[in-house]
């Protein structure tokens, strides 16, 4: 999705580091072998999943980029954040979990 990938630019450009996705459009049965959620925003190709640095700081800032780039929906975990741009879906959010 276009803007999904647009705002992922932006996020990258404003941490000033690169930005490294672990997912981004799975098919269903990926989807599933992952242990993703039925309905992921991943099948629909509006979601994408970024590895989270473990440098100090560097967390926070790409928390913060995230948001000032436009991302309404990020998911925080242990290793990693979610963010989509599903429209159907929630707006305003952010969620913790943890990695499985």
């Amino acid at each position: 999705d276009f803007i999904l990938v647009s705002q992922l630019d932006v996020a990258r450009d404003l941490a000033g580091f690169p930005f490294k996705i672990t997912s981004g459009l799975r098919t269903p049965e990926k989807n599933a072998e992952v242990g993703g959620v039925g309905g992921s925003s991943h099948i629909k190709g509006l979601a994408a999943d970024i590895a989270a640095p473990i440098e100090a700081g560097l967390r926070e800032k790409m928390a913060w980029a995230l948001g000032l780039a436009g991302f309404k929906r990020i998911g925080s975990y242990d290793r990693h954040f979610h963010v989509d741009v599903d429209e159907s879906k929630a707006q305003g959010v952010m969620w913790f979990g943890k990695d499985k």
